[in-house]
């Protein structure tokens, strides 16, 4: 699939690290540092502009080595980049640790996954098919 970006940032476009890879590492594309304290969040730009085709989105997540090693994580997670959005890609970066932590430019601070997605039409009922499991949720299939 191709998708067309424009690539305004001082650091290499995005790709795939290995071939069984489903994400592509965004970098921090700042003039300066940012420091996050705990528990504080930032928009972290990424100087990257792309046009998807209709039907699909851009899911930005957390890195695994980000998230369990200096517990930064990406708040809205997964965030939705939809298909007619053209503005500048940014991580919502929310640090959960304890201890400061400095994003500086060109680093990896999340990931970029290309997914397929359905649109609805609503069909109003006023009773839903019966299941095994009905209304249970929140922990309801387990100990």
């Amino acid at each position: 699939m191709n998708v067309q970006i424009i690539n305004k940032s001082k650091h290499a476009t995005p790709n795939y690290e290995t071939d069984g890879a489903a994400g592509m590492d965004l970098r921090a594309n700042i003039e300066s540092s940012i420091v996050l304290q705990p528990l504080e969040r930032a928009v972290v730009k990424t100087g990257l502009f792309i046009a998807l085709p209709i039907g699909f989105e851009a899911q930005v997540r957390p890195r695994s080595g980000l998230a369990a090693k200096k517990g930064i994580s990406v708040l809205n997670s997964p965030g939705t980049v939809d298909a007619d959005y053209r503005g500048e890609i940014g991580v919502i970066l929310v640090n959960l640790s304890k201890e400061a932590f400095v994003v500086n430019d060109g680093e990896r601070i999340a990931q970029l996954i290309i997914a397929k997605h359905e649109r609805v039409s609503w069909q109003e009922v006023t009773v839903l098919s019966e299941t095994e499991r009905g209304a249970g949720g929140f922990g309801s299939t387990g100990v």
